[in-house]
């Protein structure tokens, strides 16, 4: 295999699960939301800044994991160190 393949397939995996991690997170925050919100109702407005604040935070480190790997992924700054020992 080529660096390259390795590079393809850590961006791959940098972005997927990234994106699982999201799903899950957000997918608890807002059962959890759900449930707080059916026991106390009269909190639902400052439950729900909350949520969204973190909903927001959580897409942010997801976001930012997919540029990461997108930057590896079109201009690796390792690539020549990685080729360098490799042999190259």
């Amino acid at each position: 295999m080529e660096v390259i393949s390795f590079v393809a397939l850590a961006a791959g995996l940098i972005i997927g699960l990234g994106a699982i991690g999201a799903c899950i997170g957000i997918g608890i925050m807002g059962s959890k939301y759900l449930e707080a919100a059916a026991r106390q109702p009269e909190l639902m407005n400052e439950l729900q800044t909350k949520m969204f604040l973190l909903a927001g935070l959580i897409d942010a480190a997801f976001i930012i994991g997919t540029g990461i790997a997108l930057w590896f992924a079109t201009a690796n700054p390792f690539l020549g160190q990685i080729a360098q020992i490799a042999g190259k």
